[in-house]
């Protein structure tokens, strides 16, 4: 018997993968003395075929796992494959089961292996999810995991990660978590999700307050060439001046808290917290107020159509 997983979405085939092995451990193998796992894109071409042929110790069946065969540059060994696989001449007792990743090898038999293990009755594509269907994949399991989030969260969370579910899975996990029993509101989402491009905005927004026109401008125009959009990036900076206000006017009243109390009480990660103080601790809170009513300007100006936000943007910085 062959399986053959694949797909552009390697979480979901892995996944896959995963309960193919836990079905055939619990009916057939729970010790798990009969289930092989081989890197393929590695392993010698001895190695793989006597996998293949290899009996059950004990056992009436055997689970053979192949990893990136098609990676593979061994001509050798993929013939070989195709040959066993197109005559059937794998042991009845072998479940073989060939999962693949994203990479392949260019040689020719690489692609002919390809199209024949597609054939195959247990062949499982696992394609891109479309925006919907990623939507309603990131709510399940939310769900599953034992939360729940607002619609704006989850919009913001499908929107922002470029279908990247390996992302996403690792953020659905930190987010329940975080949220432990209440519901998961679009700030959570922002405040895990942007971590990604946390240092860069924090580098600019310090570079801001400093009046480093030079590093402000290098930083925001790094972030450009990523690809992220000014509306999203003035939005990062509005949102990291809002937590600089916030902790400046706490620390102005109660220098002698904790960072964890701080956290607490402002409802931000500790991680956040700690990362800002530093920053807070040596510009003024009139300063800070200073450079965030220019910014909420520059929001009333772009919402009114007063001006383009990317240029008023640039102004913002220049006039650091």
């Amino acid at each position: 018997m062959i399986i053959y997983i694949y797909g552009e979405d390697t979480f979901r085939s892995r996944q896959y993968l995963r309960e193919q092995v836990a079905k055939f451990k619990q009916a057939r193998d729970p010790q798990g003395y009969n289930v092989v796992f081989l890197d393929s894109a590695k392993a010698e071409t001895g190695k793989v075929l006597g996998e293949l042929v290899n009996v059950p110790f004990l056992a009436e069946k055997r689970m053979i796992v192949l990893e990136n065969i098609l990676t593979n540059n061994d001509k050798e060994l993929l013939g070989e494959i195709i040959t066993r696989v197109e005559k059937n001449n794998i042991p009845e007792s072998n479940v073989v089961i060939f999962w693949q990743g994203k990479g392949k090898s260019k040689v020719k038999e690489a692609a002919e292996l390809e199209k024949l293990l597609q054939k195959e009755k247990y062949a499982r594509e696992f394609a891109a999810l479309t925006p919907s269907q990623l939507s309603k994949w990131v709510a399940d399991e939310i769900k599953t995991k034992g939360g729940v989030a607002s619609s704006a969260a989850l919009q913001f969370l499908v929107a922002n990660t470029k279908g990247d579910i390996w992302y996403l899975n690792s953020l659905i996990e930190q987010l329940v978590s975080y949220a432990q029993d209440r519901e998961i509101q679009l700030a959570d989402v922002q405040l895990f999700l942007e971590e990604k491009i946390d240092d860069n905005v924090f580098n600019m927004v310090e570079a801001i307050v400093n009046g480093n026109r030079k590093q402000a401008f290098k930083l925001l125009n790094e972030q450009r060439r990523l690809g992220e959009d000014d509306f999203k990036l003035f939005g990062l900076i509005v949102w990291q001046f809002r937590i600089l206000l916030a902790l400046r006017a706490l620390f102005d009243v109660e220098d002698n808290m904790t960072s964890d109390a701080m956290a607490k009480k402002l409802k931000l990660h500790p991680f956040v917290v700690k990362k800002n103080l530093a920053l807070v601790k040596r510009y003024t809170l009139a300063r800070l107020k200073d450079l965030y009513d220019q910014l909420l300007q520059i929001d009333i100006k772009t919402k009114t159509g007063q001006g383009d936000q990317s240029m008023l943007l640039d102004l913002f910085v220049g006039r650091v």
